[in-house]
């Protein structure tokens, strides 16, 4: 059968090829250099043999029954899709919806997992609607996850920043006493974030790639996070492909999304006003979360160098600059002109800076991407024997029981 495969030549019509390759994110060049010829077989002036054919399918990510459609398949994401900067008419890259289904399994059998337990339903998932107060939902999630900046002072204090009450102190001397903004510990910050969320019965999963698989990388220019809606398990994932600070705020977009009950793909683009009413109005409860105008006011000083005070407040607040360029806007601190063009200089300094998706440790990282109380509870679940460990290997995405025995113990479930 290998080499009948070897010789026989499938037809396959040229759009199915140029659609399998866009929804894997490659380009003609990159796909000739693995497939010499298959510019060719894209231009229909030449066929693959059978063997080509699954090894393409293979390196597409695409199920090999695809190529033998007679058009594209209208494939969409299997749940409702916010997203502005792109648009919502392109096709969702096959990284995305292996990362959305991967999240809905994981979902799934925690779902199952805590009935078993007799869980209950979490009270506040679609507890709030378009119509209240942004304000006043980002007071009402700030006070469930204990998430107030004042019980953070001793936080900040031991991260190089005084707490409100000290800074006019420190104000002679704030140039030499706040770093550059690449001394920021955004992941600490960010860590702290999601134990908050996830005590709170929600599930974070941060990952930069498609389940362990290095080679499938999350693009944040797709998405930036998404939201399964459940009263019993929520989920929220997060593209650490993006920059920690970013990360913080997506963080806070997505749990507006399961105040309000809507889940789907976010894109929490803080440069424009998006013109779904459910995006800007969580955009609103994020930056209010994370920034509350009150106390913005009480710490700005008007006149101030902006460049610095963006990284004074950026470092003050946990959050990045752009967050606080557009608190400063919607505060009228500063007009829209002056707010564009900053911008642009934030954006781009942000992303030329490296970002480092989990400080190789292996299962420092694994935690993250699955999250810690969903690694717990599976592990737990598979040691009583609730669970095939064949079933926990998959859930976890690791393959030997060695890797699982030593997962267990950073744990500390063994």
């Amino acid at each position: 059968m290998n080499q009948q495969s070897q010789k026989i030549r499938v037809q396959i019509k040229p759009e199915i090829f140029r659609w399998v390759r866009e929804r894997a994110g490659s380009s003609p060049a990159d796909l000739e250099r693995r497939f010499p010829g298959y510019q060719l077989w894209e231009k229909g002036e030449k066929q693959p043999t059978l063997k080509q054919l699954e090894q393409l399918a293979d390196a597409c990510y695409t199920p090999i029954g695809y190529f033998f459609l007679d058009s594209p398949p209208d494939e969409r994401l299997p749940i409702p899709d916010f997203r502005t900067r792109r648009g919502n008419v392109e096709q969702p890259s096959a990284n995305l919806l292996d990362t959305i289904f991967l999240c809905q399994q994981r979902q799934a059998w925690y779902r199952d997992y805590l009935a078993m337990q007799g869980g209950k339903p979490l009270s506040f998932v679609g507890s709030v609607t378009l119509q209240q107060d942004p304000a006043e939902v980002a007071s009402a999630i700030r006070r469930l996850l204990h998430h107030s900046k004042a019980a953070d002072s001793h936080t900040r204090t031991s991260m190089g920043e005084a707490p409100p009450s000290d800074r006019q102190a420190c104000l002679p001397d704030r140039q030499a006493y706040l770093p550059d903004r690449q001394a920021s510990n955004w992941t600490e910050a960010l860590r702290m974030f999601i134990k908050e969320v996830e005590d709170a019965g929600i599930l974070v999963m941060t990952s930069g790639i498609v389940g362990n698989n290095p080679h499938r990388k999350l693009d944040p220019r797709e998405f930036q996070g998404f939201t399964l809606i459940d009263d019993l398990a929520p989920v929220i994932f997060i593209n650490s492909a993006d920059t920690k600070a970013a990360q913080i705020f997506t963080l806070a977009h997505e749990l507006a999304h399961v105040w309000l009950g809507k889940g789907g793909v976010s894109d929490a683009d803080l440069k424009t006003f998006p013109d779904s009413d459910i995006e800007r109005w969580c955009n609103q409860v994020a930056a209010e979360l994370l920034v509350p105008l009150d106390e913005l006011h009480s710490v700005y000083q008007p006149g101030e160098d902006l460049p610095f005070a963006l990284n004074y407040l950026a470092r003050y607040f946990k959050v990045s600059t752009l967050v606080i360029l557009r608190r400063m806007y919607e505060a009228a601190l500063i007009d829209q002109h002056t707010f564009r063009q900053e911008y642009e200089n934030q954006w781009k300094y942000m992303h030329q800076q490296p970002q480092n998706e989990g400080g190789g440790n292996f299962y420092h990282t694994l935690r993250m991407r699955v999250g810690n109380t969903f690694a717990k509870a599976v592990v737990i679940s598979a040691l009583e024997g609730q669970t095939l460990f064949r079933d926990a290997y998959q859930l976890l995405g690791i393959q030997k029981a060695k890797v699982f025995q030593e997962f267990a113990r950073t744990l500390k479930v063994l």
